[in-house]
């Protein structure tokens, strides 16, 4: 498999394969336009404290079966 010919584990594999598909659909994004509207709504989403999310955390935690023996 590919990760094993990068000396990875399939996980890391996994996740850099779907950061580079993600960067390569987003590179013609980069500029967008807002009314103001919509730009004051934007900034307040930016600005408001990030949320708890126990399962993605115990999911970002925990190995993943690919990863347990």
């Amino acid at each position: 498999m590919g990760a094993q010919e990068l000396g990875d584990n399939i996980s890391n594999f996994v996740l850099e394969s779907a950061c580079l598909r993600a960067e390569h659909t987003l590179a013609s994004k980069q500029t967008f336009e807002l009314d103001a509207a919509h730009w004051s709504q934007f900034l307040k989403m930016l600005d408001r404290p990030g949320r708890s999310k126990p399962t993605l955390r115990k999911l970002l935690i925990e190995p993943s079966i690919l990863e347990k023996s």
